[in-house]
């Protein structure tokens, strides 16, 4: 009873394997009779495929890197209580009048795509002296992002039971990652390695927001939102009106600060990459499309009478126009393994050194190959077939009277 089920699989097989031996056979030995012709164009596409993969590879990794960046750079707008004596903020670094956290959950519920500002970040800042070492104690909330953007929060999280210290407490206290501290009545867990930068930083403990809160004695209250401009706004719009206004809207109660050194650095940095992307791969896609037709469209002319001898012997159109179709996709396929193979070496070889921040984040992609895998045997068949489409369209009889 389960002999015939055994057989259907091989004879499946074999019925396959019947059908497509001939065509694969007579594509193999156009490959073979055309080399010269089908290395140059394995080449092109091979070329092609490496530098996509490799802009695309790269193009992540900048990405990756300028998130980095960013976020050490800091958030580029600053939200204060409107109260604030812009003279004082400057010199001290932070308000001495606060607000409700409110007033954060009223601003991140306006996160949307029409809005010119993402990732706000409410905090609490005051200075504070530890075993008479005067300090700044920042409490930080989580991070709010437009939904639906696929984004990732710029601020790092704070655990809870752990504070964020900066060198110099690190060196007064004699403390490391791991140590516990007291702030306060509380006991903490140091919960990075500190590292000098040569700002406050060094002389800052970061902690969670409600622990801030409760160390302060100030419930419930932040003296500051942060939060990142878009950087959508042209060079003959106005960022800090338009910011204000938007803001201004939604919290009257605020005044906005706007660091534009930072916010400038920025934009270049998103710009510079985003030119290079749009310019780039269509340069590659229309060059390598132009490469093959061209190669195509030689091989066809310099193979009219051998096309018009088959046309004559009765092989159909399709035949003959599949048989170039045919070799266009095995030579994209073979082009799309290699180039994804040195695309993904050049990047792996010298991307490091360009993005040497995130380096250890850069790595191989199994999406970008499979994707390149399969849309390269069709980018090549569809740029073969108007040449295709030729070579079946003349009458057989003209082409065999031509000389």
């Amino acid at each position: 009873m389960d002999t015939p089920n055994r057989d259907f699989l091989p004879t499946v097989l074999l019925f396959a394997w019947s059908k497509l031996a001939e065509p694969a056979g007579h594509i193999l030995r156009e490959v073979g009779f055309r080399k010269l012709n089908a290395l140059f164009s394995l080449l092109g596409l091979t070329l092609a495929v490496t530098i996509v993969a490799a802009s695309q590879l790269l193009a992540e990794a900048d990405e990756r890197e300028t998130r980095r960046v960013t976020r050490d750079m800091g958030f580029n707008l600053r939200l204060i209580p409107s109260k604030t004596d812009l003279g004082q903020f400057y010199r001290d670094g932070f308000s001495r009048h606060a607000m409700e956290a409110t007033t954060l959950d009223r601003l991140a519920t306006q996160l949307t795509n029409n809005v010119s500002f993402n990732h706000l970040v409410g905090s609490l800042r005051r200075d504070y002296t530890i075993n008479g070492q005067n300090i700044l104690l920042v409490g930080l909330s989580k991070t709010f992002v437009a939904p639906g953007q696929g984004k990732k929060p710029m601020g790092f999280e704070i655990k809870e039971g752990t504070i964020h210290i900066g060198s110099e407490i690190a060196r007064w206290q004699e403390l490391k990652k791991g140590d516990a501290m007291h702030v306060g009545v509380r006991r903490f867990t140091v919960a990075n390695d500190p590292i000098e930068t040569g700002t406050p930083d060094d002389i800052t403990i970061f902690a969670r927001l409600d622990d801030a809160q409760s160390i302060l004695g100030l419930s419930g209250k932040i003296n500051e939102i942060e939060a990142i401009d878009c950087l959508c706004l042209t060079a003959d719009e106005d960022p800090l009106a338009i910011l204000r206004r938007e803001i201004g809207g939604i919290l009257p109660e605020v005044q906005v600060v706007h660091q534009r050194t930072l916010a400038d650095a920025r934009a270049k940095q998103r710009q510079t990459r985003e030119k290079v992307n749009a310019v780039v791969l269509p340069s590659v896609l229309v060059a390598g499309a132009v490469w093959v037709a061209l190669l195509a469209v030689l091989n066809v002319r310099d193979r009219r009478q051998e096309i018009g001898i088959l046309r004559a012997l009765g092989k159909g159109g399709g035949r003959i126009a599949g048989l170039f179709l045919g070799k266009a996709v095995l030579l994209g396929f073979v082009a799309a393994a290699l180039g994804v193979a040195l695309g993904t070496w050049v990047v792996l070889e010298f991307g490091p050194s360009l993005f040497p921040v995130t380096k250890k984040a850069i790595q191989a992609s199994s999406t970008l190959a499979w994707q390149l895998l399969v849309a390269t045997p069709v980018f090549a068949a569809f740029a073969s077939f108007i040449p295709a489409m030729l070579a079946v369209s003349h009458d057989p009889a003209e082409t065999l009277r031509e000389d």
